[in-house]
């Protein structure tokens, strides 16, 4: 009698018919352009990392390293995290909900100071919100600290409550790309899947349903949705779609996701101004795709409380959302937008990454300069003052003379810049 077939051998076939999806290894290479990093705004709790003296400025100021080969550089809400060539993490500014991941109660005010942050492998990748920080290792880990907040308070980083050092937040998947928003974050992995956990409550977690997105119910927030909000889960996209995701990017209170192969962006948030893309006003819960975005072939995208910038592949800078305070850019008579509007005067320039932060924003061109537009009103677009910029201004100054800028961060109050020297043919590459 002939042995019986084994099952598992159709099993095994099926399963290399079906290979599984994996994004390019070198989809998001680490940069190695090292630089300077200048400093302008609010300085109340050392978020610009010049000592307790310094309350303010109004123009951009070098912060001294001591050596430090700066090759990244994120502005959180009220502090400041740099990531060196040789992948250590140094941070400084508020550290109330530990937000620096590092002791600062040894030595007096040494939050205004830059320290390093204790991490268990070399760092690729950097992000931060109001009250956290997010370190990328080489070997795809993820480490937080700090916390998150909603409208009632401190929500805590994990069930546990806030983490003061840092906390492998995701494990057992590989990740690529990590970003935040003023209080979630949001994980790419190699398998083209985006998780996230944070606060809910604008949709910005992309998987659940407004009655459980906060604690708004009686007797608040239970023990089981207080674990779904803070470990990170799959955002709830419909199957039948069968995307998989080669971007993220954050807005304070939204997410924006780009499926792999194509130019669709698909965004879940905070939309009272539009500035999701969507044609309804409020939050979207769950993932949408967004014509406005996908008809532009976008490369980035960054996103302040109530407006968004976007950059296409060609340099172009786009504004979407709320005007006020000038943060569109569109001038002095402009209104809300509710389409994706080209920036005027960046038009003719080549733009290659954009900044937005709560109410301000930036763009740094080609050639190196810096641009900014928003409020002004701590300083933080540092162009000498307080006044509120109606559209794109170049931002000049002792500091930039002899250097070109490479990246921008605007945080709260508070912006960073990594710029690097040009004079003499020397570089601080």
């Amino acid at each position: 009698m002939a042995p019986k077939r084994k099952l598992q051998n159709h099993t095994e076939e099926r399963k290399s018919k079906k290979a599984k999806f994996i994004l390019d290894s070198d989809i998001f290479t680490p940069s190695t352009r090292q630089g300077v990093v200048l400093v302008t705004g609010q300085n109340d709790v050392g978020q610009l990392g010049l000592g307790d003296e310094v309350m303010e400025k109004s123009r951009l100021a070098l912060l001294e390293l001591n050596d430090k080969e700066i090759v990244d550089i994120c502005a959180g809400g009220m502090h400041t995290v740099c990531l060196t060539k040789d992948g250590k993490v140094f941070t400084f500014g508020c550290n109330d909900e530990g937000a620096l991941g590092r002791k600062t109660d040894e030595e007096e005010n040494s939050e205004y100071r830059p320290g390093q942050v204790e991490l268990p492998g070399q760092v690729i990748q950097i992000s931060a919100g109001d009250s956290h920080t997010v370190a990328l290792l080489e070997d795809g880990k993820v480490f937080a600290w700090g916390t998150f907040r909603d409208t009632h308070g401190n929500m805590g980083l994990t069930t546990s409550g806030n983490e003061r050092f840092p906390y492998e937040i995701i494990k057992d998947i590989p990740i690529v790309k990590v970003a935040s928003g003023e209080n979630h974050i949001v994980f790419l992995s190699k398998f083209g899947q985006v998780y996230t956990c944070g606060n809910g409550e604008q949709g910005q977690l992309g998987r659940t349903s407004e009655r459980h997105s906060g604690r708004d119910g009686r007797g608040g927030m239970s023990k089981a949705q207080r674990e779904k909000l803070l470990k990170p889960a799959l955002i709830n996209v419909k199957p039948s779609l069968r995307l998989h995701f080669e971007n993220i990017w954050c807005g304070s209170c939204g997410t924006y996701v780009k499926a792999s192969g194509t130019d669709d962006i698909y965004v879940f948030g905070l939309n009272n101004y539009g500035q999701l893309g969507l044609n309804h006003r409020g939050q979207q819960y769950t993932p949408a795709h967004s014509k406005i975005f996908s008809e532009q072939k976008i490369v980035e995208i960054s996103g302040g409380v109530h407006h968004t910038l976007a950059l296409n592949a060609i340099g172009n800078t786009f504004a979407i959302g709320r005007h006020e305070y000038g943060r569109l850019g569109l001038g002095e008579d402009s209104k809300d937008a509710d389409e994706l509007t080209k920036i005027p005067k960046l038009s003719d320039l080549k733009v290659i990454t954009i900044s937005a932060g709560s109410c301000t924003s930036f763009a740094v061109t080609d050639k190196g300069g810096l641009f900014c537009w928003g409020m002004g009103t701590s300083g933080q677009l540092g162009t000498g003052n307080d006044e509120d910029c109606l559209e794109p201004t170049l931002v000049a100054g002792k500091q930039l003379e002899h250097r070109s800028v490479v990246k921008v961060s605007s945080g709260g109050q508070h912006t960073v810049v990594l710029a690097v020297t040009t004079n003499n043919n020397k570089s601080d590459e």
